[in-house]
């Protein structure tokens, strides 16, 4: 099948170089489903916190680690860190965020179904707590 009859069938294909290195290799349902290859820079570097309001994430690591944080129930931020072959499974509502070590190698995986078809949405409180986390503080959690 080519990129051109998956896009008629509804599927996007997006290729993308970020700002912070960061390169991303994805493909969108029309329903807000996405699977993303992303590949860390050479410097680690965080992505944009954010949460779902209906949808599900999905994160595997297979190079290198990620830290990973959230602000959980309750209000408390917290990191920690995932190897290789580690997942974590992100619900609705929980704002979250990853830093990918240099050249790490993850798979996102996002699913479940959103009515507007966009469901991301920014987490400013999150931003401001990590922030703080250079790539070496991440580095003294991870050796802890």
């Amino acid at each position: 099948m080519s990129i051109e009859e998956a896009q008629l069938k509804g599927i996007n294909v997006n290729f993308e170089s970020l700002e912070n290195g960061q390169i991303k290799y994805k493909l969108d349902g029309p329903e807000g489903s996405s699977y993303c290859r992303t590949v860390g820079a050479e410097k680690g570097s965080w992505q944009n916190s954010h949460y779902h309001q209906t949808l599900f994430e999905l994160y595997v690591v297979q190079e290198g680690w990620i830290a990973y944080a959230e602000i959980d129930p309750a209000g408390k931020c917290e990191i920690r860190i995932l190897e290789e072959g580690d997942t974590v499974i992100v619900e609705p509502f929980v704002h979250h965020n990853i830093f990918l070590s240099s050249n790490s190698i993850i798979h996102t995986v996002k699913y479940g179904k959103s009515s507007a078809g966009i469901d991301w949405f920014s987490s400013e409180k999150l931003d401001d707590y990590i922030q703080e986390f250079t790539e070496d503080e991440i580095i003294k959690l991870k050796t802890k």
